[in-house]
């Protein structure tokens, strides 16, 4: 956010080309802005650009202030505080995320995503948990059992019948294994890549997965059917003396509404006098736009008899769910989109999920090709492996001497076994697990860090763009924490020179003519007389005049108790108003009566009536003259000749 607020102020980009015919617009404090440099945020900051010699010298007026500021943050060292290096360290983290993966991996991930979207694949599945921590016997155990579970099913025993059986998925006492339609995203990435890759009607060999082993049959394959906004009108069963759902009554009155709708009666009038979805009932019954793929799945009976609907407008017959009765309406329909309108979708789908390993998996190979990475583990771990038992999980474990073997060779450094013995000691956990399995996955996380920090700390040399991004992000922390203290905060603690600024400007904080009193509204006529006519009552507060008129119906009588400028509000312009209860008046549909109690003559504010106009204000003074004063320190140069000659 403190980035995005500086942004607002002015969006930089900061790239130094090393061009021979790059000259300098201009030096602020002698550090200079070449032509490039200042094209680059020109562009950046104007989707119109003009080069005419007017736009030109108010940009560069802009972008001197701008680079002002961030010269003086950094004489006064706040580029060095702690929370605000923690800052942009964690912002250079998430913008070498893009320059860490495989480009082409990830466009294949968008690619093939967008083919899986456009199918929902319908499945059932077997499913044997394996816990994280197993050994591999205890896993190979696991995957056995697996294969004779296949092999029952190929030998022509029922799938249903073997699920219910043999799976260890908590759901399959009630769907048999059936996990009904799905589309790309709603899996994880093994199981939806099985669960495409198998052909309809065939079963799947023994897919991993972080819950365990996995026997996929696919039932179907369909075109993905879009999205569709849909409203109901719903109808909840009651519940009988045993405490269950009684759906009986609740049948009865769906059929009923269902005839009036036969008979021609309005849909959103039903909604209002009947339905028992409550937020719903609120916008004419209308729900968020649903489809298989979309994040707000609907249950199965409603999404089939919704998607059987032909035309905007048509509704369903009454349709039983586990929560009720519905009668569903067709409002619109998206069919499956574009690649390009699905693609910004697709990516933060892919960052988030765990298809972004992939991405990262090829891109680290791809460097260890290029980096002559040499791998020496096998002899290496076979020391870990031979001094680290499961007292390595005790608090009071005792390291062993580590030899200082080279575990790894990666452009041109050597990693070696003690540095791999802290890494398994920072990360290690005081739940025992295996011990060999633990070592093994470490020593590979380790590598993969090693590699990933030593493109890191190459990522300003290779990508100009990068460096440009982080000093953006350097110098956007930089003026926001400046203008803090110089500015938008120093205008809100410094009371006694906001009271000085506000009393030296009174006369532009002035009320007009004001009228103090009430204004009653309501869309019934006598409602207001009503009011008017309590008012004049002496004991009768304006609480309890509400009280009484919306004795029936809170919808009755509207009432705002103040001091009201006539020119503010429609409904008092241009009219003539006299002390105590006024004439009742029409206007946009509601009658209105104002009481005036009093008649405030012009003049000028409070301070508390107008604080925040006069914060921003004086925010805008301090600005000026702290402006003033960074110009007056630093010396700044504008060459005009080479200012007008951009966009040449």
């Amino acid at each position: 956010m403190k980035f995005l607020v500086s942004i607002l102020i002015i969006v930089i980009g900061f790239v130094t080309f090393a061009q021979k015919d790059d000259p300098i617009v201009m030096k602020v404090d002698n550090q200079p802005v070449k032509k490039s440099e200042f094209l680059r945020v020109y562009m950046k900051n104007n989707n119109n650009p003009q080069y005419d010699k007017a736009s030109l010298d108010e940009y560069v007026n802009l972008y001197k202030n701008f680079r002002l500021k961030v010269k003086a943050a950094e004489d006064l060292k706040y580029d060095t505080i702690p929370g605000l290096v923690r800052e942009l360290r964690g912002y250079k983290q998430q913008l070498a995320k893009p320059y860490l993966v495989d480009k082409e991996k990830t466009e294949e991930l968008e690619k093939e995503a967008y083919d899986r979207l456009s199918k929902e694949v319908r499945a059932s599945h077997i499913l044997l948990k394996v816990d994280k921590e197993a050994t591999p016997q205890d896993t190979l155990a696991i995957y056995k059992k697996a294969i004779a579970i296949k092999k029952r099913i190929e030998s022509g025993e029922d799938f249903e019948t073997v699920a219910v059986e043999t799976s260890e998925d908590p759901s399959v006492t009630s769907n048999k294994g059936d996990l009904g339609y799905f589309t790309a995203f709603q899996m994880v990435y093994p199981f939806e890549s099985i669960a495409y890759n198998t052909p309809v009607g065939k079963v799947s060999a023994p897919v991993r997965t972080s819950y365990g082993y996995h026997i996929v049959k696919v039932q179907d394959i369909r075109p993905a059917r879009g999205k569709i906004t849909t409203a109901h009108i719903m109808i909840v069963p009651g519940v009988n003396d045993k405490e269950k759902k009684d759906f009986s009554q609740a049948k009865k009155k769906i059929d009923e509404i269902y005839e009036k709708l036969l008979n021609g009666e309005n849909f959103e009038d039903l909604v209002r006098l009947y339905s028992d979805d409550m937020n719903s009932k609120q916008n004419n019954g209308q729900l968020p736009p649903f489809g298989t793929g979309a994040n707000q799945r609907m249950v199965p009976e409603f999404e089939e008899a919704a998607f059987k609907l032909k035309n905007d407008g048509d509704f369903s017959e009454p349709v039983e769910t586990a929560y009720g009765y519905h009668i569903i309406k067709r409002l619109s329909y998206e069919p499956f989109g574009t690649f390009e309108e699905l693609k910004p979708m697709i990516q933060q789908k892919i960052k988030q999920g765990d298809r972004s390993t992939q991405s990262t998996k090829s891109f680290i190979n791809k460097l260890k090709d290029e980096n002559k990475f040499n791998d020496k583990n096998e002899k290496s771990l076979k020391w870990f492996y031979e001094n680290i038992d499961s007292t390595f999980f005790d608090s009071d474990w005792n390291k062993p001497k580590v030899p200082k073997k080279v575990m790894f060779k990666y452009n041109k450094q050597k990693f070696y076994a003690p540095e791999f013995m802290d890494f398994l000691i920072k990360r290690k956990s005081p739940v025992k697990s295996n011990v060999r399995e633990m070592i093994h996955k470490s020593y590979h996380d380790w590598l993969e860090n090693k590699i990933i920090e030593d493109e890191k700390s190459q990522l300003e040399t290779k990508y100009p763009d990068y460096k440009a991004l982080v000093q953006e992000y350097h110098d956007g922390i930089l003026l926001y924490e400046i203008m803090k203290d110089k500015v938008w905060d120093k205008a809100v603690r410094d009371t006694v020179g906001l009271q000085k600024y506000f009393s030296e400007n009174i006369d532009n904080y002035q009320w007009p003519d004001r009228i103090q009193g009430i204004i009653f509204s309501s869309p019934i006529k006598e409602k207001v007389i009503e009011a008017g006519i309590l008012a004049n009552v002496d004991t009768l507060e304006l609480h309890d005049i509400m009280k009484v008129v919306n004795a029936d119906s809170e919808l009755n009588l509207n009432a705002q108790k103040g001091k009201f400028i006539q020119s503010d509000r429609d409904e008092l312009k241009g009219r003539t108003f006299y002390k105590g209860n006024n004439e009742v008046f029409e206007f946009d549909g509601k009658f209105y009566m104002v009481r005036v109690e009093e008649f405030l003559p012009a003049g000028p504010k409070e301070l508390n009536e107008t604080r925040g106009a006069v914060i921003q204000n004086y925010q805008d003074y301090l600005e000026k003259n702290w402006l003033k004063e960074l110009n007056e320190k630093y010396s700044v140069e504008i060459n005009k000749e080479v200012l007008y000659s951009i966009g040449d």
